[in-house]
């Protein structure tokens, strides 16, 4: 928490002078940020859980408060206008005290109608920026979301304050908790809802609060790349164990991931511990100036390279690279960006004007084209698995290199993926994940 309230002040006068850049750019007062508002359940008298709009957030740590705005003027302090309802069938958020309240000008109020009158009387030079556009027009705010203006904001996301890296840096060390206490819980033979339960106790978070829905796969289920279903009794026998799960602090992600196998000398095994190297040798690759595509491109060498070396193909790597084989065993993306959002924006953006470049057509899963730069944070996630849909929509020539006896033998373990946050600094990373003890 002291590191958070020491890089905080900096943080704020940073977006401060983005914003007042951007305003003068755009031609505009000011933005209004809406925080956001409950989805109610179809049908029924409950809301789905209250998910925050980024662009609050980023501003100010209240992640589990709807309604509240947050007014953004050139030159001046922001305004913070915080819901605290009289209600008595909930509880209501007490007035903020933290280290953050300081740099924002704090106004309560109680009653939606309220707010009209606490927002800028004249409004028609203030950007809306959130989803509830029949609010927005209801409050006078007709420039809604701002194309020009939402991709500078975007752009500019992507580099990080201290304080947003500090906020994922403690994301990470409680997420490691809850992997370490994932990994005990599947060695002594846990079922996937046990192991689930595991981890949520040892991060102290809810299903709610964890930013994705875990992925806890045993055996055959680690092939399935974002498989959620959780058995709640254990296999008979347990031979391998992927976990994808991460944890949030003020409303910044981890997203990590690890293998296990029950038997290390196996070749699965040896498998796991090759790729957990081959995951670190691309991110001591990590510059500045380089294309992340070329570190996802780097990858699927290496794939190629393991592919050979446990027998997998009986082809040199070049050839089964040139074939196309390491697509069907390694067919997501290398990683993405991550932040205020897990698949955090701007992963295709080249400028904030908000010209795209898209994924190669060779490999349309991956999720960021940028050229890296210091401040960028990115996740790094090499995999393998054993798909056999993939695999069988192979072309004939490149599944002939294959060896179907290794494959077969792999299949019950499923697959493999290797996951750590990664800072790009100018000298190189910091490996937001490894530095708090998980191997």
């Amino acid at each position: 928490m002291e590191r958070l309230a020491h890089t905080y002040p900096d943080h704020i006068q940073t977006l401060r002078q983005r914003a007042d850049a951007l305003l003068a750019e755009h031609e505009l007062e000011g933005m209004i940020i809406h925080a956001g508002e409950p989805h109610r359940i179809f049908l029924d008298d409950m809301d789905y859980p209250f998910k925050v709009n980024p662009h609050f957030k980023h501003w100010v740590p209240v992640v589990d408060n709807p309604h509240c705005y947050l007014v953004v003027k050139a030159g001046e302090k922001p305004t913070l206008l915080f819901y605290r309802p009289v209600d008595f069938w909930h509880k209501v958020p007490p007035l903020p005290t933290e280290y953050w309240v300081e740099q924002v000008n704090l106004v309560a109020f109680a009653k939606l109608d309220e707010v009209a009158g606490l927002l800028p009387a004249e409004r028609s030079r203030f950007a809306y920026i959130g989803e509830h556009s029949q609010r927005a027009a209801e409050l006078g705010l007709n420039l809604i979301n701002p194309q020009a203006l939402m991709d500078a904001l975007h752009f500019r996301r992507s580099i990080k304050t201290d304080y947003e890296i500090a906020c994922m840096d403690e994301a990470n060390r409680i997420a490691v908790l809850g992997h370490i206490a994932a990994r005990d819980a599947f060695l002594a033979g846990g079922s996937e809802f046990a192991i689930q339960q595991a981890y949520l106790t040892a991060t102290e978070h809810g299903e709610n609060d964890v930013p994705y829905g875990n992925i806890v796969a045993l055996n055959e289920h680690s092939a399935i790349l974002h498989y959620t279903k959780l058995e709640r009794q254990a296999p008979e026998e347990s031979r391998s164990f992927l976990i994808d799960a991460g944890a949030a602090v003020n409303g910044y992600a981890a997203d990590i991931t690890r293998t296990y196998a029950k038997d290390p000398d196996s070749r699965f095994g040896r498998l796991v511990a090759a790729m957990d190297e081959a995951q670190l040798e691309i991110i001591d690759a990590i510059r500045p100036g380089l294309r992340y595509t070329e570190l996802h491109e780097m990858m699927h060498r290496k794939v190629a390279e393991l592919m050979v070396r446990f027998e997998l193909a009986n082809a040199t790597a070049e050839q089964v690279f040139e074939s196309g084989l390491t697509r069907a065993f390694f067919p997501h993306g290398l990683g993405h960006p991550i932040g205020l959002q897990v698949h955090d924006v701007a992963g295709f953006m080249q400028d904030e004007q908000g010209t795209h470049l898209a994924a190669p057509e060779a490999y349309p899963a991956l999720r960021c084209t940028r050229v890296l730069e210091p401040g960028m944070v990115v996740t790094i996630e090499p995999g393998l698995y054993i798909i056999d849909t993939l695999i069988e929509a192979l072309p004939a020539e490149a599944r002939a290199l294959l060896n179907t006896a290794v494959i077969d033998e792999l299949r019950p373990f499923g697959g493999i993926r290797i996951e750590d946050d990664v800072v790009v600094t100018e000298n190189g990373i910091l490996n937001l994940t490894r530095k708090h003890g998980l191997a």
